[in-house]
């Protein structure tokens, strides 16, 4: 399955959503930076995030960049997305000993830890940036992205994020989804998402399962009347310089 970016939105215009598929580019980078399965999961997750959200931007050259500042092990974890959701990210400490919440569940919150901040630098081609950090919630990354729309930006959002690794350390799936009500969604919508979301089970998987970003969405609003926007495919965009990530 190819790496592509799903835009869409409920026809009654009170729900905004989009899914990537990031395996390639999960892939990508754990062979650029040499991680190990528990880096791979953060970086993974991290670029899928930044992916998302560059492209929800909708400005023409603009970027984003996301930065983890944890106490755990991995250090410091970058991402950078341009405007249609091409990525690029480094993590400091991408061998670290796997750590496991339980056999074959990797424990990124652990890796990243919960006492640091997150970051996110919005470049929108303006005179400056606009900069926004919050404290880590979990490290689990999706939690983390969720307060953050909840602190800095006041929109009610619902993130998931999942990297599967193989017992050769390869990624064999990697993808999430971003979920927000637009202003005058009435509470029974929100019912509705949670519901969704509590039936669909861990995006993890859903794309085990094979199912792209389009197939996601609409598992995860089933029953919403869904309108795809737009499609189109994202990669890992490398300047081959860590000075450039950094």
């Amino acid at each position: 399955m190819k790496d592509e970016l799903v835009r869409a939105m409920t026809k009654d215009g009170f729900v905004n959503a989009v899914a990537v598929t990031t395996t390639g580019i999960v892939e990508r980078a754990r062979q650029i930076h040499k991680t190990l399965p528990t880096a791979t999961a953060a970086l993974g997750r991290l670029l899928t995030a930044a992916s998302m959200m560059g492209n929800m931007q909708k400005v023409d050259d603009g970027s984003i960049t996301l930065q983890l500042k944890g106490s755990g092990p991995l250090g410091r974890l970058l991402a950078v997305s341009d405007a249609e959701g091409n990525v690029r990210g480094w993590v400091e400490n991408p061998q670290i000993s796997m750590l496991e919440k339980a056999p074959g569940k990797l424990d990124v919150g652990a890796a990243v830890g919960t006492d640091g901040t997150l970051t996110v630098i919005r470049d929108l081609r303006m005179k400056e940036p606009y900069i926004g950090t919050i404290d880590l919630v979990s490290g689990e990354i999706a939690e983390d992205i969720t307060s953050y729309f909840a602190q800095s930006e006041q929109i009610p959002t619902a993130c998931a994020l999942g990297v599967l690794v193989g017992k050769d350390q390869s990624v064999t799936a990697a993808g999430g989804y971003i979920i927000q009500l637009l202003p005058g969604a009435p509470d029974d919508i929100i019912d509705k998402i949670e519901a969704g979301i509590q039936n669909a089970g861990a995006v993890s998987r859903l794309l085990a399962a094979g199912m792209d970003g389009q197939v996601v969405l609409e598992t995860v609003l089933h029953g919403f009347d869904l309108e795809i926007l737009d499609t189109q495919p994202v990669q890992y965009r490398c300047d081959c310089s860590r000075d450039r990530v950094l």
